[in-house]
Formats: structure tokens, sequence, C-alpha cells
């Protein structure tokens, strides 16, 4: 059922060893939440329906991918003895997987809804318990209906045209990677005594995720017409895909000196720039001028040769990974992210992803096992066990990382995220800054000279100003990494050994020590030191693949390698708690953007050629709808309807009339003022100083022990001296 790598150590050190899950979720997401708790070493059975149900997007349509590593037991809960099997299977075991807004009408309409005491329960919905969208009738909203409620469709596509949703479920993979952690951290609270309940939302989850966007739309600012770019960035030039005679390279130039040094490449071919193009405004200002000048040069060259050139000028670029059957890239294969397996039930080679736990220790499972369907009803049977006595409370202890100490030397998105979403789950966050702050401090929009975007992504730290190449500032991390049970870093790989704190050096210093890497590719890498934006690891990962515009790869509006690389940092820490938990010993994670990604993308493994992308979206006079029908349904509608000319409400009315499921598709401030996003708390105004914030709530809930209303990001400096003093 699963392959452990050969350097791993004996199974009784991985984090989940003994811990038996129940997948019965229909969604995609429990079950990627599924796939991850396997690699973690837990026993998950994948419950699948025998009856034909509802529901239009269940994880077995793209069963290859998530039964692997995992128990197939069918059932027919219309069966008396099949849904006694679950109950059993339910009350004994560690962890209960749902999707209580779709499993009623994936499983064929049964009515089983079993909740027992004991587990973990989590449950995984398109917008959770709470909101007017909760209690919507109908069919259980899908992922591309997620996205358009969202404003993550709304900033996907190019200015000119409308917007797009991402082909595959992107948003239940990232909701299943909170999902893995939200179990972690009930888990711990189940040792002492009674696990919360976790509570994942589709529409949490893709919120969260439109960070970038956010801050001018939370500090009330207008200019929703700028929200699709396509493959462009909004503060520098040239920014974009570029074709070449072999495919597609994705170019980032995101400073005057790497333009300069681009221009000393294009200007041998024939392509000097002109003047008025040497200042990066002018650049923006200019951007379709700027991207045929590029367009010029890249045409006449291969891919390998645009990266090879890029590369030596210091010019961030890489090209973009087809998917086609699997991601194409070799950094992927070097790290094992592809791996081979055979499906029993057609007897056909197919791919599955490996898994991103990059761990010293306890490295995550490769799941290339495949069961036909129902063909482990026998074992799944031997698994049935008495449920196991807890020491019962009212309510848990506390938050589940109360007590832990976390450091974090991390900038921009993905290490001070993790770090954030640590700090809601109750850890005490230290963030080490260099004398002058991270320079997303100063990032507008901002309030009393502080960015609102860097104040939301550091909510609840403290903020420690330290010299780390000075002996002083030296002896005092030195003296933090020796009390404390985890370091997150985003930096370069290597850039904080290079300065004599590698994490060999660290875990001598304590043993105990969880040290977390996040980057683009990698430490163990076969492009070291290789810049690593957001979008070069979407372009690299397969993910751009995606979703195509007139044969053009196109990234994600929300930046979701920096999302997903976050999410999966706070997940694999608390997998190296855990694991810390069994073993008393810490270790290094080793965590790659690229190899989260490219495993987001496995619901388009192993098909014929590219995936299909084009969405029905009806255009109207106050914006976009998305309607459940291809494009050719779509444009016999337009018409029909003379949409262009109706409000969105008008069209989505006549479009339910008729039988066709319909959501509009939201700009990102209609979303932050929607009553959904209100009455779920999804962001707060929080005043400090005389000055107000605002702040996001984590997407992770634990409905016993909620997260309290989080501090905005600190002053430079602030904690420094209170720091120190615990040290003396």
């Amino acid at each position: 059922m699963a392959h452990t790598p050969q350097n791993a150590p004996g199974a009784d050190a991985r984090a989940l060893q003994g811990t038996l899950v129940v997948e019965f979720g229909a969604r995609v997401g429990a079950s990627a939440a599924g796939s991850l708790l396997a690699q973690l070493g837990a026993t998950v059975v994948f419950v699948e329906s025998v009856r034909p149900g509802d529901f239009a997007q269940p994880k077995w349509t793209y069963r290859e991918q998530y039964a692997a590593g995992k128990m197939s037991l069918a059932v027919d809960l219309h069966d008396a003895g099949d849904c006694a099997l679950l109950e059993a299977l339910a009350a004994g075991c560690d962890v209960l997987l749902l999707s209580s807004d779709a499993d009623a009408a994936a499983y064929g309409g049964s009515p089983w809804s079993v909740r027992p005491s004991g587990p973990v329960v989590c449950d995984i919905t398109a917008f959770g318990s709470s909101g007017p969208l909760s209690i919507r009738s109908g069919s259980a909203a899908t992922d591309a209906q997620v996205q358009a409620l969202t404003g993550v469709m709304e900033c996907t596509g190019t200015s000119d045209g409308p917007p797009r949703a991402v082909a595959l479920p992107l948003i239940e993979q990232l909701a299943g990677i909170y999902g893995a952690a939200g179990v972690l951290a009930a888990l711990r609270q189940r040792r002492d005594g009674l696990p919360s309940p976790v509570e994942i939302a589709l529409y949490d989850v893709a919120f969260s995720a439109m960070t970038s966007f956010l801050a001018p739309a939370m500090s009330g600012q207008a200019g929703e017409a700028a929200t699709r770019v396509g493959n462009r960035h909004t503060m520098a030039a040239p920014w974009n895909v570029y074709r070449t005679h072999d495919g597609w390279v994705l170019l980032c130039a995101g400073n005057d000196e790497q333009w300069q040094r681009l221009c000393v490449l294009m200007h041998g071919a024939g392509q000097e720039p002109p003047a008025h193009l040497a200042k990066n405004t002018a650049r923006v200002a200019h951007a379709e001028e700027v991207d045929a000048i590029v367009q010029t040069w890249t045409r006449a060259r291969s891919i390998d040769d645009c990266v090879a050139l890029l590369l030596a000028q210091g010019i961030p670029c890489g090209p973009v990974a087809p998917l086609d059957g699997y991601p194409r890239e070799a950094n992927l294969q070097h790290r094992r992210m592809v791996l081979d397996a055979v499906d029993p039930a057609s007897g056909r080679g197919i791919k599955l992803p490996g898994s991103p736990f990059r761990m010293t220790r306890t490295p995550g499972q490769e799941l290339t096992g495949l069961s036909v369907k129902d063909a482990d009803r026998a074992r799944v049977k031997a698994l049935v066990r008495s449920p196991a006595p807890l020491a019962r409370r009212n309510v848990p202890t506390g938050l589940p990382l109360a007590g832990i100490r976390v450091l974090e030397i991390g900038h921009y998105t993905t290490a001070p995220v993790a770090a954030r979403l640590l700090a809601a789950l109750g850890a005490e966050v230290i963030k080490v800054e260099p004398p002058e702050g991270e320079a997303v401090r100063r990032w507008p929009p901002t309030r009393n000279g502080q960015g609102v975007f860097f104040t939301f992504q550091n909510a609840d730290k403290k903020s420690l100003a330290l010299d780390m190449a000075s002996a002083e500032g030296r002896k005092t991390l030195l003296q933090l990494v020796s009390k404390s049970d985890v370091l997150i870093e985003n930096l370069r790989p290597g850039a904080l050994a290079r300065k004599g704190y590698g994490h060999e050096d660290m875990l001598a210093l304590n043993p105990r020590l969880v040290y977390c890497s996040i980057s683009g590719f990698g430490l163990d890498s076969l492009y070291k030191g290789r810049p690593a934006f957001d979008s070069v690891i979407q372009a690299m990962s397969g993910l751009m693949d995606l979703t195509r515009i007139n044969g053009m790869p196109l990234k994600t509006g929300p930046s979701m390698a920096d999302v997903m690389g976050a999410a999966f940092g706070m997940t694999a820490v608390l997998a190296a708690l855990e694991s810390r938990e069994r073993t008393g010993a810490g270790q290094y994670l080793d965590l790659s953007m690229q190899d989260v990604c490219a495993w987001a993308t496995q619901a388009g493994w192993n098909r014929e050629g590219a995936v299909a992308s084009e969405q029905g979206v009806v255009q109207c006079a106050d914006g976009y709808v998305l309607a459940a029908c291809d494009v050719v349904e779509v444009a016999r509608w337009q018409v029909q309807l003379q949409a262009d000319g109706k409000s969105r409400e008008a069209v989505i009315a006549a479009l339910i009339a008729a039988g066709v499921a319909a959501e509009p598709v939201l700009g990102i401030s209609e979303v932050v003022a929607a009553p959904q996003t209100r009455t779920r708390g999804l962001w707060c105004a929080v005043q400090e100083g005389g000055t107000e914030y605002p702040l996001l709530a984590s997407p992770v809930r634990l409905t016993l022990t909620p997260s309290p209303v989080p501090r905005p990001g600190p002053r430079l400096g602030r904690d420094t001296q209170a720091i120190l003093g615990t040290l003396t």
C-alpha cells in the first residue's frame, strides 16, 4: 500500500504510526487530507460509494490519485450491514474525515451522519457551519463555484478578457492541507483528554489565499478593475510568459539592474530597447511594448537557451513545465515527486505524486499501492476496535501549541504566514529581523508608517531586531535556539548555513529542535541558489499549465505557490512535533514549494493531453456569472438572455429557473464586505496604539478552542529587550 524511502527510520518513528483514519468525506479536500495523514504513517480507510450520487465533484472522480496508499471500502448506505460497519469503524477510529455538505448526495442520498465523540472529527465543507451560504439549499458547491464567490476567479485571467476558474480542484487541495494540520493540532488535544472538532471551509481557505489582493480592499481603497493582470506583475516589468520556438518561458525582471542585464542579452540580437523604458515605472506603464521586445528575443531561441542565458545574468526565470500525464520537470524527478504505479483494475501504468514531507527522521511515505474497489473489506473489518478511553473534560486544556516557542527567520510570505498560523494555534512566535527590518514592512498601503500587508501577515508575533552577523547577535540567536521548539525560515537554501546557522549545527545544539526550511526547489535540488518567485514555481510545477488562454499558460491570480507552501510548512511542523512526542527527537524539514504545487495538480495526472480549462462564464452589465455548463451552452445563454444588458442577479435567476446552477463572480471588495465573510469573521479591524489595523483569521478552526482575536504585527524591535531578559 505504501512505500517508505530507503533512508527512513523504523516504522515506530512515524508521526502517525498506529493512527486509524476513516475517510468518509466525499470531497477532494477530505481525501487530500487523508492522503497527507497516510504519508505520515496513519492507516487510512478510503470509503467510496456503490451508488451513483448527485455531487458533481466527488473524490472517486480522481480515484487513481486519492485512493492510493489506502484501504478501499465501498459501501451502500441503504444497506444496514454497511451502516453498522461504518458506525463501528467510526466509534473506534482516531480520526474521522467528513464532508457533511456533500456526503449525502455523493453517497446516493444516504442519511448516515454518525459523529462519535471519541475521534478527532474533521469536517471539510464549502462554507462551514455558519453564515448565510452555509444553509443554502440545492447541490453542494463545487471548487469552481467557491472560486467565483471568493475573488479567486475574478483575479485570474487577462485584463482584456473574462475571469477564469482554475480547471482542477485547487482550493480543495489547499483545504486538504489545512485539514491535515487541523487534525494534527486536535490530536495533540486528544492526548489531554478531549479533541476539538476541526472545521475547514473552502470559502475560508480561498479567502485566506487572497492576501496579495486583500490589503487595499480591507483598507477601504478602490481599484477593482485592476485585479486581472494575466501573468504580469502590477509593480514590475518585464514579468510574463514568453514563447520560445519549443514552448514557453517565464521571466521576472523585478528591478532596473536586471532589466539592464537583460538588455545586454537582447542588444546582441539587434533589439536595443527605447531609452524611455530605462525605469521600472515606465516599463510597467508600457508593459505591452516591453513584452513585445522580450518576445522577439525569446521567440528566436529554445527554452533551454533562454533559461541558461537569463540565469547567467541573474534574472529569475523558468520553463513552463507541461502537465502532460504528470508534470514534466527534472527537479521533480530528482526529488521523487513523480512515482510509477499500476492501476489494478485496468493493469495500465500510472503516475502518482510523491510526498512533499521531506523530513530527515520521518519522511513521508510514498503512496503507490492501489486497491481495486472494495478489495480491502475483510482487512477493514479487522480494524474495528472498541473506542479508546479518554480522560474526559468539559473543554480541552487550551490551545494545542501552548508552551511551544517558534523562531521565525523569514521574509515575504511562506515562513511568515506559516509562523502566523502556528501562532493562531497558541505558539509563542518570535520574528527575528535585521536591524533595518524586513523590506515588506514598508509595502503600501501603510497605516501609521507600517505596511498593512506586513501587519496582517505577522499578527500575534513578537519582534526581535538582531544583527545575526555580529558576535553578540550570534550569541543571542544560539541562546534562543537552545530554548526553542521550532525554527522556521525561507531564506535561499544554504544561506543560514553559510552564516553558521545550518540545521546540523542547530540540531547538535538543541536535539529536540524542529528546523523547517521552506524554499522554491528544496535544499536537495538540481537548482541550488536559483531565485524562486511564486510565478516561477507555478510555471515549473505544472500548476501554470492547468489554465490556458489561446494556448498561453496562465498563473492563478492568488499567489498559490506561496500560500500552499506556507500551509504545508505549518502542517509539516505539526507533524514533526507529533513525531517528537513519540521519540523525543527533533529533525530537519526540507520543504519545496515546487513539490507542494506539483502534488496539488494530481487530479490532472494520468490524462490524455492537456487539462481542459474553459469555464462557463456569462458576461453581464455589472460583471460576470459562472454557469455550470460548457462554453457552447454559455454562448447560447449569452445571446438568449441578452445577458450583457442585464444584471448578474437577473441572469442568475434566469439560469437557475432553466435548471443551470450559477454563481456571481465577485470582486475583491465585494468578497471583503460579503455577509458570509463577515459572519465567519474572516477578517477584523483591531485597534492598537490609536491605529486601526485589518487582520485575518486562520482557516483552521478548532471549534472548542477557537483562536483568540489576533494582535497586529509588531513594530520593529518592540519585544527585543523583553526577549533578551529571558536569556539572562
